[in-house]
């Protein structure tokens, strides 16, 4: 192969996933010339599993990528057909926003999006080699064709397309997702560069036919109004356009797929690689919850314009006639036609623990992972990873103080801290339970959270920014308010205050203290607030968890001052942990390996302990005199 210089970049990346399309744009935004390459185009922004976006703690992610200035959720936004909020049963903590999306139209407007983007080059083409250039300090992405492009900084998002390989019963063949081609090149290019990869697992149902389904005999879910958007800009009332309906698996169903366990290749040994802890495939779940009489499963369109429908909760690698005779056991698909049938894929990905906090690689300068290949799962988790990796990589060409968040400033740096201090055996999943800052990292307040971040990195613009501003100074006015209104006791409010089943008033008291009622809303005391302004329902929304919470934020303010503490206590990637007098063996090679930014962050390193954190700040300080 004959190779030539066919143009310099700032910044390449590799995958046109959710991950690579977030961190195209960012290192764009921010002014770096950018090239995206993918390979196809057609796969843009695919979404090769359920096409929907957010969900538990996933929803989160989506907002907070959007109060930084990503593109995720404004897609969203643009291309739902059905939207819900999940766990409206329990606190606003873990509220979550789920929507069930168009397919081929987020395809279309995200691909479309990029190719008017200024600084943004989007390629179709299979990058096979990643290296060094010879000055030592560029590095080069090398195409199939021998194009050579030379950058500044590369990130690698290839999600599952990696050495792909397809599983269904005993039939298996190197793809991608979708029927796409693999990327069969690039991991041995990596390996080189000195980063070890490893493989790991997932799957997806089969796609059915609309009307070979008896709705009839099916639980409709319709979609919840008024709905919330995921992106703090949109304005426009959003609306449901179609149901998903709900369905059980049974007893005939899973004698099917016990029957057929021998020739899943998941028990028969055929796959190597590790699967998702937290979505197993039907097999997995009949066989480790042999208990349960029944499994819940989802019934959801793939778009308006297509008759495509997604069984979620029923991925499978079993052969295609099971897989027809298993699913046909299920009430309302006794006649199920099968349009794409179920597989599993197994894939190369890194050790994100090969990874510091920025998304850069410690064995390379200038390189970065983002997506599935850093070993999450998840459309939401991918995309979060993309636009740190290209705002840092943006930063890193530029010569700049890369951006890091740490875990009490959002769901993203909790991520991110996961991934890069604790590592993952499985595909990681965001989940709420996941950070200790729960009741601080809500959706609702991302913005508050990160949009001056956003807007100081040059990622929001002026005008969200100051309509960002206004919002928060008419709900610190209107909290301010609430705590001098004095309503006397009345008749009136007693009666609504009985009917909620919360004690009378028998002397004055402030609106705050009604409004801190678990009972009371704020909108409840309106008849007797005659001075309320007119406000928005998000203004509405931040005063009340502002109120009814406030011990409990203040509580976890006081958690994150005592671990920013130690955030701040910085240690260096070369610091001689082997010559650290008291540290533990084991703490020392987890040290070593990890190579932590700060004590806080060693401090979450597995097999470090409360005395090896002792030993670490003893030392700093004697360093520090």
């Amino acid at each position: 192969m004959v190779e030539y210089l066919a143009a310099e970049y700032d910044v390449a990346v590799i995958g046109a996933g959710h991950a690579g399309c977030e961190a195209a744009l960012a290192a764009a935004r921010l002014g770096c010339e950018t090239v995206l390459f993918s390979l196809s185009l057609d796969a843009v922004a695919n979404m090769p599993c359920n096409p929907s976006i957010g969900g538990t703690a996933k929803g989160h992610l989506v907002r907070e990528i959007d109060a930084l200035g990503g593109e995720m959720g404004r897609m969203a936004d643009k291309t739902l057909i059905q939207s819900r909020m999940l766990n409206r049963g329990k606190g606003p903590a873990v509220y979550s926003l789920r929507a069930q999306i168009d397919r081929v139209r987020y395809h279309n407007e995200m691909k479309h999006l990029l190719e008017r983007t200024e600084h943004l080059i989007v390629k179709q083409a299979e990058v096979v080699e990643v290296r060094k250039a010879q000055d030592g300090i560029l590095l080069e992405a090398v195409t199939r064709l021998g194009a050579v492009y030379r950058c500044r900084s590369v990130i690698v998002s290839t999600g599952t397309y990696l050495n792909g390989k397809i599983y269904v019963g005993e039939c298996s063949y190197p793809s991608g997702p979708d029927g796409c081609q693999a990327a069969t090149h690039l991991t041995a290019s990596l390996n080189r560069l000195g980063i070890a990869t490893r493989r790991f697992k997932t799957g997806t149902p089969a796609r059915i036919l609309k009307s070979s389904i008896d709705f009839s005999k099916l639980e409709e879910q319709p979609g919840d109004e008024p709905i919330v958007p995921f992106s703090f800009e949109t304005k426009l009332p959003l609306r449901n356009v179609v149901p998903c309906h709900i369905v059980y698996t049974n007893e005939r169903t899973h004698e099917v797929i016990r029957q057929n366990l021998h020739r899943s290749p998941l028990y028969g040994g055929m796959i190597e690689g590790i699967g998702p802890r937290y979505c197993p495939s039907i097999e997995d779940k009949v066989v480790r919850f042999s208990d349960k009489e029944r499994h819940q499963l989802f019934i959801e369109p793939l778009g308006l314009d297509t008759e495509e429908m997604y069984l979620q909760g029923m991925s499978s690698s079993l052969p295609e006639e099971v897989q027809v005779k298993m699913y046909r056991t299920i009430k309302g698909l006794e006649q199920v036609q099968i349009m794409r049938n179920a597989y599993a894929i197994e894939y190369d990905c890194c050790n994100p623990l090969d990874l510091l906090p920025t998304l850069q690689f410690k064995q390379v300068n200038g390189l970065f992972g983002a997506g599935q290949f850093n070993g999450t799962s998840g459309y939401e988790e991918a995309a979060a990873q993309g636009l740190i990796a290209g705002i840092n990589a943006a930063l890193y060409a530029k010569g700049k103080e890369p951006l890091l968040l740490d875990r009490a400033s959002s769901y993203i740096g909790t991520l991110i801290d996961d991934l890069t201090t604790k590592g993952c055996q499985d595909p990681y999943r965001m989940m709420t339970s996941r950070s200790e800052y729960r009741l601080l990292l809500r959706q609702d307040n991302a913005d508050k959270r990160l949009t001056p971040i956003g807007y100081s990195l040059g990622l929001i613009s002026e005008e969200r920014y100051q309509a960002f501003v206004e919002k928060y100074r008419q709900v610190d006015e209107e909290i301010a308010r609430l705590d001098k209104v004095i309503v006397a006791p009345s008749e009136a409010v007693n009666a609504l205050l009985v009917s909620r089943e919360t004690a009378p008033l028998s002397t004055g008291a402030r609106l705050s203290e009604l409004v801190r009622r678990p009972q009371v809303s704020y909108l409840d005391l309106a008849p007797f607030d005659e001075h309320r302004p007119p406000l928005t329902d998000d203004v509405i929304e931040q005063v009340e968890i502002e109120i009814k919470y406030e011990g409990y934020i203040k509580r976890q303010l006081a958690q994150v001052e005592s671990m920013r503490k130690l955030e701040h206590k910085a240690l260096s990637p070369d610091t001689p942990y082997q010559e650290i007098s008291g540290l533990r063996l084991e703490a020392r090679e987890k040290l070593l390996k990890v190579k932590p930014l700060s004590i806080g962050q060693a401090s979450r390193i597995s097999g470090v302990s409360p005395a090896d954190i002792s030993v670490l700040l003893v030392w700093l300080a004697r360093g520090q005199k």
